[in-house]
Protein backbone atom coordinates (compact mmCIF):
# COMPACT_ATOMS: atom_id res chain seq x y z
CA UNK A 1 0.00 0.00 0.00
CA UNK A 2 1.33 3.44 -0.93
CA UNK A 3 0.46 6.94 0.16
CA UNK A 4 1.37 10.01 -1.88
CA UNK A 5 4.72 10.83 -3.36
CA UNK A 6 7.06 12.85 -1.14
CA UNK A 7 9.24 15.67 -2.36
CA UNK A 8 12.85 15.18 -1.22
CA UNK A 9 16.22 16.81 -1.73
CA UNK A 10 18.50 13.98 -2.84
CA UNK A 11 22.29 14.10 -2.53
CA UNK A 12 23.95 11.71 -5.01
CA UNK A 13 27.53 12.17 -3.87
CA UNK A 14 28.68 14.96 -6.19
CA UNK A 15 30.07 17.71 -3.94
CA UNK A 16 28.00 20.87 -4.03
CA UNK A 17 25.13 19.32 -5.98
CA UNK A 18 21.70 18.35 -4.69
CA UNK A 19 18.43 17.83 -6.57
CA UNK A 20 14.71 17.57 -5.87
CA UNK A 21 12.92 14.29 -6.55
CA UNK A 22 9.49 12.87 -5.86
CA UNK A 23 9.78 9.53 -4.04
CA UNK A 24 7.09 7.03 -3.21
CA UNK A 25 5.96 7.35 0.37
CA UNK A 26 5.68 3.86 1.89
CA UNK A 27 2.87 2.84 4.17
CA UNK A 28 4.59 1.92 7.48
CA UNK A 29 5.11 -1.79 8.03
CA UNK A 30 5.31 -3.64 11.34
CA UNK A 31 6.67 -1.33 14.01
CA UNK A 32 7.42 1.57 11.65
CA UNK A 33 5.93 5.06 11.91
CA UNK A 34 5.51 7.56 9.10
CA UNK A 35 6.13 11.17 10.09
CA UNK A 36 5.24 14.36 8.26
CA UNK A 37 8.25 16.64 8.62
CA UNK A 38 7.62 20.04 10.13
CA UNK A 39 11.19 21.35 10.03
CA UNK A 40 14.79 20.31 9.49
CA UNK A 41 17.71 22.51 10.47
CA UNK A 42 21.05 22.16 8.69
CA UNK A 43 23.88 20.86 10.85
CA UNK A 44 27.58 21.37 10.15
CA UNK A 45 27.79 17.64 9.39
CA UNK A 46 25.25 18.08 6.59
CA UNK A 47 27.40 20.82 5.09
CA UNK A 48 30.56 18.72 5.36
CA UNK A 49 28.83 15.87 3.52
CA UNK A 50 27.34 18.17 0.89
CA UNK A 51 30.71 19.83 0.26
CA UNK A 52 32.54 16.48 0.00
CA UNK A 53 34.64 16.88 3.14
CA UNK A 54 32.89 13.99 4.85
CA UNK A 55 31.95 10.69 3.20
CA UNK A 56 28.34 9.58 3.37
CA UNK A 57 26.62 6.65 1.59
CA UNK A 58 24.70 7.84 -1.47
CA UNK A 59 22.20 8.46 -2.88
CA UNK A 60 20.78 9.77 0.37
CA UNK A 61 18.55 12.36 1.97
CA UNK A 62 20.61 14.54 4.28
CA UNK A 63 19.28 16.17 7.44
CA UNK A 64 18.94 14.79 10.96
CA UNK A 65 17.86 17.78 13.10
CA UNK A 66 14.18 17.12 12.52
CA UNK A 67 10.80 17.90 14.08
CA UNK A 68 7.72 16.20 12.74
CA UNK A 69 4.16 15.09 13.41
CA UNK A 70 3.05 11.48 13.35
CA UNK A 71 1.08 10.68 10.21
CA UNK A 72 0.59 6.91 10.22
CA UNK A 73 1.41 4.06 12.61
CA UNK A 74 2.48 0.66 11.40
CA UNK A 75 0.26 -2.17 12.73
CA UNK A 76 2.81 -3.14 15.41
CA UNK A 77 4.17 0.31 16.25
CA UNK A 78 4.58 1.28 19.90
CA UNK A 79 2.23 4.14 20.75
CA UNK A 80 4.21 5.79 23.49
CA UNK A 81 7.48 7.70 23.49
CA UNK A 82 10.69 6.82 25.34
CA UNK A 83 9.37 8.53 28.48
CA UNK A 84 6.05 6.66 28.37
CA UNK A 85 3.98 9.56 27.05
CA UNK A 86 1.19 8.50 24.67
CA UNK A 87 1.59 9.04 20.94
CA UNK A 88 -1.19 9.47 18.41
CA UNK A 89 -1.70 10.77 14.91
CA UNK A 90 -0.68 14.42 14.84
CA UNK A 91 1.61 14.23 17.88
CA UNK A 92 4.66 16.46 17.49
CA UNK A 93 7.91 14.56 18.02
CA UNK A 94 11.67 14.54 17.69
CA UNK A 95 13.65 11.33 17.32
CA UNK A 96 17.18 10.08 17.82
CA UNK A 97 19.74 10.31 15.05
CA UNK A 98 20.48 6.58 15.39
CA UNK A 99 17.96 3.74 15.58
CA UNK A 100 19.56 0.86 17.48
CA UNK A 101 18.84 -2.83 17.95
CA UNK A 102 19.26 -2.85 21.74
CA UNK A 103 21.05 -6.19 21.85
CA UNK A 104 24.38 -6.01 20.01
CA UNK A 105 27.77 -5.57 21.71
CA UNK A 106 27.76 -1.77 21.58
CA UNK A 107 24.14 -1.42 22.64
CA UNK A 108 24.99 -3.55 25.67
CA UNK A 109 28.00 -1.28 26.36
CA UNK A 110 25.78 1.84 26.57
CA UNK A 111 26.88 2.97 23.12
CA UNK A 112 23.64 2.53 21.15
CA UNK A 113 24.78 5.27 18.78
CA UNK A 114 27.40 2.79 17.56
CA UNK A 115 24.93 -0.08 17.15
CA UNK A 116 26.15 -2.76 14.75
CA UNK A 117 22.70 -2.85 13.09
CA UNK A 118 22.04 0.89 13.25
CA UNK A 119 19.95 3.03 10.96
CA UNK A 120 21.26 6.61 11.01
CA UNK A 121 18.83 9.26 9.86
CA UNK A 122 20.28 11.62 7.27
CA UNK A 123 23.15 9.21 6.56
CA UNK A 124 21.56 6.18 4.86
CA UNK A 125 21.92 5.14 1.24
CA UNK A 126 18.66 4.38 -0.55
CA UNK A 127 17.20 0.90 -0.17
CA UNK A 128 13.94 -0.14 -1.76
CA UNK A 129 11.13 1.12 0.45
CA UNK A 130 13.59 2.88 2.76
CA UNK A 131 14.54 5.99 0.84
CA UNK A 132 12.83 8.46 3.18
CA UNK A 133 15.26 8.33 6.08
CA UNK A 134 16.43 11.96 6.17
CA UNK A 135 15.07 15.36 7.11
CA UNK A 136 15.23 17.19 3.78
CA UNK A 137 11.94 15.73 2.59
CA UNK A 138 8.23 15.96 3.24
CA UNK A 139 8.13 12.66 5.14
CA UNK A 140 10.46 10.47 7.16
CA UNK A 141 9.96 6.78 7.92
CA UNK A 142 10.89 5.82 11.48
CA UNK A 143 12.09 2.25 11.92
CA UNK A 144 11.86 0.11 15.08
CA UNK A 145 14.55 0.98 17.60
CA UNK A 146 14.16 4.72 17.08
CA UNK A 147 14.07 6.83 20.24
CA UNK A 148 11.01 9.08 20.02
CA UNK A 149 10.35 12.00 22.37
CA UNK A 150 7.06 13.89 22.38
CA UNK A 151 7.47 17.67 22.00
CA UNK A 152 5.00 20.02 23.67
CA UNK A 153 3.35 22.35 21.15
CA UNK A 154 4.30 25.35 23.29
CA UNK A 155 8.01 24.64 22.77
CA UNK A 156 9.28 27.04 20.10
CA UNK A 157 10.02 25.28 16.80
CA UNK A 158 13.26 27.23 16.38
CA UNK A 159 14.42 26.14 19.83
CA UNK A 160 13.57 22.46 19.48
CA UNK A 161 14.60 21.82 15.85
CA UNK A 162 18.28 21.08 16.69
CA UNK A 163 17.40 19.02 19.79
CA UNK A 164 18.06 15.65 18.15
CA UNK A 165 21.63 16.58 17.29
CA UNK A 166 23.37 19.51 18.99
CA UNK A 167 21.31 19.68 22.19
CA UNK A 168 21.29 15.94 22.87
CA UNK A 169 25.00 15.63 22.05
CA UNK A 170 25.84 18.35 24.56
CA UNK A 171 23.70 16.57 27.15
CA UNK A 172 25.89 13.50 26.57
CA UNK A 173 29.08 15.55 26.83
CA UNK A 174 28.03 17.16 30.10
CA UNK A 175 27.16 13.77 31.55
CA UNK A 176 30.64 12.53 30.63
CA UNK A 177 32.20 15.59 32.25
CA UNK A 178 30.64 14.84 35.63
CA UNK A 179 29.57 17.48 38.10
CA UNK A 180 29.96 21.09 37.00
CA UNK A 181 28.78 22.59 40.27
CA UNK A 182 31.19 25.41 41.27
CA UNK A 183 33.57 24.40 38.45
CA UNK A 184 35.36 26.65 35.96
CA UNK A 185 34.47 25.57 32.43
CA UNK A 186 36.12 26.60 29.17
CA UNK A 187 34.51 26.13 25.75
CA UNK A 188 36.15 26.60 22.35
CA UNK A 189 33.67 27.24 19.55
CA UNK A 190 30.58 29.43 19.83
CA UNK A 191 28.41 27.69 17.29
CA UNK A 192 25.22 25.92 18.30
CA UNK A 193 27.17 23.28 20.26
CA UNK A 194 29.14 25.89 22.18
CA UNK A 195 26.18 28.15 22.93
CA UNK A 196 24.14 25.18 24.11
CA UNK A 197 27.03 23.94 26.27
CA UNK A 198 27.42 27.38 27.82
CA UNK A 199 23.75 27.56 28.79
CA UNK A 200 23.65 23.97 30.08
CA UNK A 201 26.83 24.45 32.12
CA UNK A 202 25.40 27.51 33.84
CA UNK A 203 22.13 25.72 34.56
CA UNK A 204 24.18 22.91 36.12
CA UNK A 205 25.92 25.31 38.47
CA UNK A 206 29.24 26.16 36.84
CA UNK A 207 30.94 29.01 38.68
CA UNK A 208 32.37 30.46 35.46
CA UNK A 209 31.97 29.66 31.77
CA UNK A 210 34.59 30.98 29.36
CA UNK A 211 33.69 30.83 25.66
CA UNK A 212 36.46 31.29 23.11
CA UNK A 213 35.80 31.97 19.43
CA UNK A 214 37.43 33.87 16.57
CA UNK A 215 34.13 35.52 15.61
CA UNK A 216 33.30 38.61 17.68
CA UNK A 217 29.57 38.40 16.89
CA UNK A 218 29.44 34.84 18.15
CA UNK A 219 31.34 35.83 21.30
CA UNK A 220 28.73 38.52 21.94
CA UNK A 221 25.98 35.95 21.45
CA UNK A 222 27.66 33.61 23.93
CA UNK A 223 27.15 36.22 26.64
CA UNK A 224 23.40 35.80 26.10
CA UNK A 225 23.78 32.05 26.64
CA UNK A 226 25.33 32.16 30.09
CA UNK A 227 29.00 32.78 29.32
CA UNK A 228 30.61 34.75 32.12
CA UNK A 229 33.65 35.56 29.96
CA UNK A 230 34.14 35.62 26.18
CA UNK A 231 37.55 35.87 24.53
CA UNK A 232 39.38 35.60 21.24
CA UNK A 233 41.93 32.74 21.05
CA UNK A 234 44.88 35.09 21.50
CA UNK A 235 43.45 36.25 24.84
CA UNK A 236 42.56 32.87 26.30
CA UNK A 237 45.77 31.93 28.10
CA UNK A 238 46.09 35.25 29.93
CA UNK A 239 42.45 35.25 30.99
CA UNK A 240 42.63 31.70 32.34
CA UNK A 241 45.82 32.39 34.26
CA UNK A 242 44.16 35.33 35.96
CA UNK A 243 40.82 33.65 36.50
CA UNK A 244 42.22 30.41 37.95
CA UNK A 245 45.30 31.80 39.74
CA UNK A 246 47.35 29.95 37.10
CA UNK A 247 45.85 26.62 38.20
CA UNK A 248 43.95 25.92 34.95
CA UNK A 249 40.34 25.08 34.20
CA UNK A 250 38.42 22.18 35.71
CA UNK A 251 36.56 21.11 32.57
CA UNK A 252 37.02 22.06 28.91
CA UNK A 253 34.86 21.35 25.86
CA UNK A 254 36.35 21.53 22.36
CA UNK A 255 33.37 22.13 20.10
CA UNK A 256 34.83 23.82 17.03
CA UNK A 257 36.56 20.80 15.48
CA UNK A 258 39.70 22.85 14.92
CA UNK A 259 43.06 21.15 15.61
CA UNK A 260 44.40 24.60 16.54
CA UNK A 261 41.69 25.01 19.15
CA UNK A 262 42.61 21.65 20.66
CA UNK A 263 46.29 22.58 20.81
CA UNK A 264 45.37 25.83 22.53
CA UNK A 265 42.92 24.26 24.95
CA UNK A 266 44.40 21.11 26.41
CA UNK A 267 47.41 22.78 28.10
CA UNK A 268 44.95 25.02 29.98
CA UNK A 269 43.57 22.13 32.04
CA UNK A 270 44.36 21.99 35.73
CA UNK A 271 45.87 18.90 37.34
CA UNK A 272 43.15 16.25 37.19
CA UNK A 273 41.16 18.28 34.66
CA UNK A 274 38.98 16.89 31.87
CA UNK A 275 38.69 17.71 28.19
CA UNK A 276 35.68 16.59 26.15
CA UNK A 277 36.13 16.51 22.37
CA UNK A 278 32.88 16.88 20.43
CA UNK A 279 33.35 19.12 17.40
CA UNK A 280 35.81 17.07 15.33
CA UNK A 281 33.40 15.04 13.20
CA UNK A 282 35.19 15.44 9.86
CA UNK A 283 38.74 14.63 8.74
CA UNK A 284 41.33 17.20 9.80
CA UNK A 285 45.07 17.59 10.28
CA UNK A 286 46.61 15.35 12.97
CA UNK A 287 47.51 16.81 16.35
CA UNK A 288 50.58 16.39 18.52
CA UNK A 289 50.23 15.48 22.17
CA UNK A 290 52.81 15.15 24.93
CA UNK A 291 51.94 11.80 26.51
CA UNK A 292 53.94 12.46 29.66
CA UNK A 293 51.87 15.58 30.31
CA UNK A 294 48.65 13.60 30.11
CA UNK A 295 50.03 11.07 32.59
CA UNK A 296 51.83 13.36 35.03
CA UNK A 297 48.98 15.87 35.15
CA UNK A 298 46.31 13.15 35.58
CA UNK A 299 44.31 14.51 32.65
CA UNK A 300 41.23 12.93 31.11
CA UNK A 301 40.60 13.42 27.39
CA UNK A 302 37.45 11.85 26.00
CA UNK A 303 35.59 11.89 22.70
CA UNK A 304 31.80 12.17 22.51
CA UNK A 305 29.94 11.33 19.31
CA UNK A 306 26.13 11.41 19.23
CA UNK A 307 24.27 10.20 22.31
CA UNK A 308 22.07 7.62 24.03
CA UNK A 309 18.25 7.81 24.25
CA UNK A 310 18.29 9.40 27.72
CA UNK A 311 20.23 12.37 26.37
CA UNK A 312 17.51 13.20 23.82
CA UNK A 313 14.93 13.19 26.61
CA UNK A 314 17.21 15.46 28.65
CA UNK A 315 17.63 17.79 25.68
CA UNK A 316 13.89 18.33 25.21
CA UNK A 317 13.38 18.75 28.95
CA UNK A 318 16.22 21.31 29.13
CA UNK A 319 14.77 23.34 26.24
CA UNK A 320 11.28 23.21 27.70
CA UNK A 321 12.51 24.47 31.07
CA UNK A 322 14.94 27.10 29.74
CA UNK A 323 13.59 28.47 26.46
CA UNK A 324 12.59 31.67 28.27
CA UNK A 325 15.95 31.98 30.04
CA UNK A 326 18.15 31.77 26.95
CA UNK A 327 17.24 33.02 23.45
CA UNK A 328 17.40 29.71 21.60
CA UNK A 329 14.81 30.99 19.13
CA UNK A 330 17.46 33.43 17.80
CA UNK A 331 19.72 30.61 16.67
CA UNK A 332 17.67 29.59 13.63
CA UNK A 333 17.96 32.85 11.76
CA UNK A 334 16.40 31.95 8.41
CA UNK A 335 13.82 29.49 7.05
CA UNK A 336 13.62 28.17 3.50
CA UNK A 337 11.11 26.03 1.62
CA UNK A 338 12.31 22.62 0.50
CA UNK A 339 12.25 23.86 -3.09
CA UNK A 340 14.87 26.44 -2.03
CA UNK A 341 17.33 23.83 -0.76
CA UNK A 342 20.31 25.21 -2.67
CA UNK A 343 19.73 28.68 -1.25
CA UNK A 344 19.36 27.15 2.21
CA UNK A 345 22.67 25.31 1.92
CA UNK A 346 24.40 28.46 0.72
CA UNK A 347 23.01 30.45 3.64
CA UNK A 348 24.09 27.74 6.09
CA UNK A 349 27.73 28.33 5.13
CA UNK A 350 27.53 31.98 6.23
CA UNK A 351 29.04 32.31 9.75
CA UNK A 352 26.41 34.94 10.51
CA UNK A 353 23.83 32.13 10.61
CA UNK A 354 24.15 29.73 13.53
CA UNK A 355 21.45 27.60 11.91
CA UNK A 356 19.14 27.85 8.95
CA UNK A 357 16.06 25.70 8.65
CA UNK A 358 14.05 24.03 5.91
CA UNK A 359 10.27 23.61 6.02
CA UNK A 360 8.50 21.45 3.45
CA UNK A 361 5.92 23.66 1.79
CA UNK A 362 3.49 21.04 0.44
CA UNK A 363 0.84 19.56 2.74
CA UNK A 364 0.56 15.81 3.11
CA UNK A 365 -1.85 14.18 0.71
CA UNK A 366 -4.45 11.91 2.18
Amino acid sequence: MKLSNSLAAVFSGNPGQIGLQHLETPFPRGGEILVRIESCTLCGSDLHSFEGRRKVPTPTILGHEIVGRIDTFGPDAVRCDAAGHPLETGTRIVWGVVASCGSCFYCQCDLPQKCLKSVKYGHEAFRSGYELLGGLAEHCLLVPGTTIIRVPDELNLKAVSPASCATATIAAALEAAGTLQHRIVCITGAGLLGLTASAMARVRGAAAVIVCDLNSERRALAAEFGATHTVAPAELRDLLKKLTSERGVDVAFELSGSPGAFQLLWPQLRLGGSLLLVGAVFPSDPISLAMDQIVRRNLTIRGIHNYAPRHLAQAVEFLQQNQNSYPFEKLVSRWFQLQQINAALAAATDPANIRVGVKPSSPIEA
